[in-house]
C-alpha cells in the first residue's frame, strides 16, 4: 500500500518546479528533499558547494550491493516568460501534460527518484543492500555536483548507477562527452585606412578555425556506438566599429567527444594550432573552461535488462537501449569506473527540454515512480 498518494506525488513535483533554481539555489531544492525525507525517517546531508549552491546525499538501507541513484536539482533558465503559454514555475496540467520548467530536466525524475525512495523505505522493501541517492548542483553549467560526488568517495562503493535525466521509454547506457573552449586573439588598434599602423585580431583567429574544422571534421576516428566528433565554433566576436582595425577576436567552441577521439587528444591538437598562429605573430589563447568526458559501458548488464523487464508493461512496448548526445553527471561520477559497469540513463521526460513550454507526460511521471521503486528493490534484493 502506497503511503504517498497521487495528489502528494504530483504536489511535491509542483512544489519542486516552483523553486527556481535557474543554474543557482540548489540550497533551496536541498532543503525541501531533506524536510521531505525527514518526514519519513530517512536522514539526508547537505553538502555546501559554494553560495547558495549544495548536493544532497541521502541512503537507506546498508551493506552491499549499494546502488547509486541521481539527479541534478538545478534548471535552465526559463527565457523569455512571455512566451510561456503559463507561468514556468508553476507546474500546470493541460491535456495529459504537466508543465513547467525543469518538468522534463529533470525535476519530475528527481522527484519520481526521492518518492521511490521513501515508498521502499516506508513499506520495508529493500531486505538487502543500500540505496544512495546523489543529488547534485550545477549540472547544466559545469557539473561541479557531480565532480564533488566523485571526489569525496561517494561513488567509490558504489556498484551499479542510475541517472533519473529525461530517457523516456528508452534508455541510455553511453554518451559523448562535452568541452567548451575560448580562444582570444590579441591585436592592435589602429584606422581602417591605415592597417599598417595596427594589427587585425581577427584574421588569425579565422585562420585557425578554419584549420580546425578540417583537422576535426576529417577525422576518420569513429565509435560504434557515438558515431564522429563534433567540431562547433558557437560565438564569434571581434572588432566594435566599422572603420577600426580590431583589437581582440573571441571565439567560443563546443566539442562533443568520443572515446577514440578524446578531450585529451582535442586539446593537444588545438594547443598545435594555436601555436602556430603564434609562431606567425598571433597573441592567441587558449582556456578550456568545461571539459566533461564521454561515458562509454559495455551496455551488457542485469541492471539494463531488469529496467526494460520492469518498464515493459508500462511503456506497452519493447524498451531500446543505446547511446545519447547529450552530456550527463555520469562523465563525472563514472570515473576510474570499468567499462562493464551497470550504468543506465533512465527518467520521464521528452524532447521538450530547455524549451518554452517543457512538459512531462503526467502518467509517464507517475509510472516512473512505481518503476523505480521496483527496480531499486529488484536490483538490490
Amino acid at each position: 500500500m502506497a503511503v504517498i498518494s497521487e495528489e502528494q506525488r504530483l504536489q511535491i513535483f509542483q512544489d519542486l518546479v516552483a523553486i527556481k533554481s535557474v543554474n543557482t539555489d540548489e540550497e533551496k531544492v536541498s532543503e525541501y528533499l531533506k524536510d521531505l525525507l525527514a518526514q519519513h525517517g530517512i536522514q539526508a546531508t547537505i553538502m555546501p558547494i559554494s553560495d547558495r549552491r549544495t548536493d544532497l546525499k541521502a541512503e537507506i538501507g546498508s551493506g552491499n550491493p549499494v546502488l547509486g541513484i541521481s539527479g541534478h536539482m538545478d534548471v535552465v533558465s526559463a527565457g523569455d516568460e512571455s512566451q510561456w503559454t503559463s507561468d514556468p514555475f508553476t507546474l500546470v496540467e493541460r491535456d495529459g501534460q504537466l508543465f513547467g520548467r525543469g518538468a522534463s530536466d529533470m525535476k519530475s525524475g528527481l522527484a519520481a527518484m526521492v518518492i521511490a525512495m521513501i515508498e521502499i523505505h516506508d513499506q520495508g522493501l529493500l531486505k538487502k543492500g543500500t540505496l544512495r541517492l546523489m543529488a547534485t548542483m550545477g549540472e547544466e553549467v559545469g557539473e561541479v555536483g557531480s565532480r564533488t560526488f566523485a571526489d569525496d568517495g561517494s561513488m567509490k562503493d558504489v556498484d551499479a548507477l542510475i541517472i533519473g535525466e529525461p530517457s523516456g521509454y528508452r534508455l541510455a547506457y553511453a554518451h559523448k562527452g562535452s568541452m567548451d573552449i575560448r580562444l582570444t586573439s590579441k591585436g592592435k588598434a589602429a584606422h581602417s585606412s591605415m592597417p599598417e599602423n595596427g594589427y587585425n585580431a581577427i584574421d588569425p583567429l579565422i585562420d585557425l578555425l578554419h584549420d580546425a574544422n578540417h583537422e576535426f571534421r576529417t577525422t576518420d576516428k569513429k565509435s560504434q556506438l557515438l558515431g564522429r566528433l563534433s567540431f562547433n565554433t558557437t560565438i564569434f566576436q571581434g572588432g566594435n566599429q566599422v572603420n577600426s582595425i580590431p583589437e581582440q577576436a573571441v571565439a567560443d567552441i563546443n566539442v562533443r567527444t568520443i572515446p577514440e577521439f578524446d578531450n585529451d587528444v582535442v586539446e593537444a591538437l588545438l594547443d598545435k594550432l594555436v601555436e602556430k598562429q603564434n609562431q606567425a605573430g598571433a597573441q592567441i589563447s587558449k582556456d578550456t573552461y568545461m571539459s566533461q568526458r564521454s561515458v562509454e559501458t559495455s551496455g551488457d548488464s542485469d541492471l539494463i535488462q531488469l529496467a526494460q523487464k520492469i518498464a515493459k508493461p508500462y511503456a506497452g512496448k519493447d524498451i531500446p537501449a543505446g547511446a545519447i548526445p547529450a552530456v550527463t553527471d555520469a562523465s563525472n561520477m563514472l570515473r576510474d569506473k570499468p567499462k562493464a559497469f551497470p550504468f543506465i540513463i533512465f527518467g520521464p521526460g521528452n524532447n521538450s527540454v530547455h524549451q518554452v513550454d517543457e512538459s512531462v507526460d503526467k502518467q509517464m511521471y507517475l509510472d516512473f515512480i512505481e518503476i523505480y521503486e521496483k527496480l531499486f528493490t529488484d536490483y538490490l534484493n
